[in-house]
């Protein structure tokens, strides 16, 4: 049994998908964070549990070829640049290997693993950061909560962030002690300052900056916002947040503009996009620009459907989708974030595109009572993925493709073992490298409907269809051709006739009736009625 502070060799085999190396001594897994798969090392064991430990590096004996010399003088206390000792190519394979084992693991479906598409960027990607505040030995520390505590690591020169940020961070420093303004302290709730927010829009240089404080005002506002100007004249808008309440949750819902706008603006994929400080927004524009584009891809839009964005929030998705549908209905709980998307679609001229401030699992649920059929619902939820009744409500409405898109591939594999029972299938997936040197990677996956169990044999004649002149432009069997060879879909008599029927060309009165009493009658789905209506103009028959 190993003990504690017991000093063993090892050799790593794997990584966790925290980013922690695993090896085996004597059959006991033990866990060394900011190792490399390769490493041959002495470790020293920190903690000992029944049926693993975790230990720390006291030697490389032999370094991994993938290990690559650390550049960041707090990686090893900050914690959030859990692959900064790997090479990109590394830390790309095993982003990639998670993401379809959590879909075969936990989902239960073996999609075909297509490689990763990685970041434009590896260092300075990040378009926001939120920076915690404290004092420590009676200076302002700016920085990083540690790993697991509230213990901030200074770091204003993040490599992962712009450089612009480096500069209001100092200024600001500087600032709160030469004024010897109050900084907020956890254990007493007492103090003003608690964070300090930034946003950059990567193709305008508009930045935000946002302090959070615990409070209406801030001493010398005015000269604050004067020294900001000066250092970093791309500052569009600077705004206090007050957050009052005794909360791990960064920012409050009250916000004041001291100077410029309420928000900035940026564009992605095309779309001029308005972000308020509650806004949500993908830190990593040009990664997000990749991600977009193979979620539009998987939705395979037409031009002629009605697509339903959940969690919407600026409506950044939707609208990079909306010149590609008939009609675009965003979802979105904040409602800084809605007016932002309304603001957002007037701005870009899209005029087929509604917003809804609602919990996405209210709101499915009120567009499927309403009879809303949507095509295509692209869902991109939290973490915690979906909630149950957000899934069945998606079911009820029943579209023909669901574009799922997650930071989370273990919720997102969880949710389409879930959306099984409900009648869709995980068809393919596609990891998206979002977070360069962290732990995280983006993922879209796309769902499709199956067709019902509940089925019957129904036999078609052709001598059995009334077939009028102007029918007689094409016959089935020209039509089902013509939807196989452009489309790729095989319909039936049946589905050809439900189509006519609602184009309100006669066919023979019996198309939809069984010989059973009250069976079921397979209704043309919405992509095969599509493919079909497209036919019939083809044939100048509509």
């Amino acid at each position: 049994m190993l003990q504690k502070n017991q000093i063993i060799p090892l050799t790593i085999t794997d990584i966790t998908h925290e980013g922690q190396g695993v090896g085996h001594h004597e059959g006991i897994a033990v866990f060394v964070p900011m190792t490399a798969v390769g490493d041959q090392l002495k470790v020293r064991v920190v903690k000992v549990l029944k049926n693993y430990c975790f230990g720390k590096v006291e030697e490389i004996l032999s370094p991994s070829p993938n290990r690559v010399e650390n550049d960041c003088p707090v990686y090893r206390r900050c914690g959030g640049c859990s692959f900064r000792h790997l090479s990109y190519e590394e830390e790309q394979r095993f982003k990639n290997n998670w993401v379809f084992e959590n879909f075969r693991r936990i989902g239960g479906v073996d999609l075909p693993q297509v490689p990763l598409l990685p970041s434009p960027k590896e260092e300075g990607y990040r378009n926001k950061a939120q920076f915690p505040v404290q004092k420590k030995d009676g200076k302002v520390a700016i920085g990083f909560y540690a790993p697991r505590s509230h213990e901030v690591i200074p770091c204003v020169d993040c490599r992962l962030q712009p450089p612009s940020f480096a500069r209001i961070l100092t200024e600001i420093q500087g600032f709160l002690e030469r004024e010897n303004i109050s900084i907020y302290d956890e254990t007493t709730g007492k103090g003003l300052v608690r964070h300090i927010y930034l946003r950059y829009g990567e193709v305008t240089g508009e930045i935000m900056v946002c302090l959070v404080i615990n409070g209406k005002s801030l001493p010398k506002e005015g000269h604050l916002v004067k020294r900001l100007l000066e250092v970093e004249p791309g500052i569009a808008s600077v705004i206090l947040n007050t957050n009052t309440k005794n909360t791990n949750v960064i920012l409050g819902k009250e916000c004041r503009t001291l100077y410029g706008k309420d928000h900035i603006t940026d564009l992605l994929c095309d779309v001029k996009v308005d972000i308020s400080p509650l806004a949500f927004y993908q830190v990593n524009r040009s990664s997000a620009e990749n991600l977009y584009r193979k979620a539009a891809e998987f939705a395979a839009l037409t031009g002629e459907e009605t697509l339903v964005d959940l969690y919407c929030g600026a409506g950044t998705i939707g609208l990079s989708m909306a010149g590609q549908v008939k009609e675009l209905i965003g979802v979105e709980i904040i409602p800084e974030a809605v007016e932002n998307a309304r603001s957002n679609a007037r701005k870009n001229g899209v005029k087929n595109a509604r917003f809804l401030c609602a919990d996405a699992s209210q709101a499915a649920t009120a567009l499927a009572d309403e009879g809303i059929r949507p095509d295509v619902v692209v869902v991109d939820p939290p973490r915690k993925g979906c909630d149950l009744p957000v899934l069945e409500a998606i079911a009820r409405m029943a579209p023909s493709r669901v574009v799922y898109i997650s930071c989370n591939s273990a919720t997102a594999a969880r949710d389409c073992a879930e959306f099984a029972k409900l009648g869709y299938r995980a068809v393919k997936a596609q990891a998206v490298d979002l977070f360069p040197r962290t732990c995280h990677v983006e993922t879209v996956c796309l769902l499709s409907k199956l067709q019902s169990k509940e089925h019957i044999e129904i036999e078609v004649k052709m001598d059995e269809l009334d077939l009028t002149s102007a029918e007689s432009k094409a016959t089935y069997d020209e039509i089902k051709a013509y939807v196989l060879e452009k489309h790729g879909l095989k319909v039936s008599s049946l589905y050809i006739s439900q189509v006519k029927r609602k184009c309100g060309l006669d066919v023979g009165q019996n198309y939809n009736l069984s010989k059973k009493e009250d069976a079921k009658v397979p209704q043309c789905p919405p992509e095969k009625e599509a493919a079909i209506m497209d036919a019939l103009k083809h044939f100048q028959m509509i």
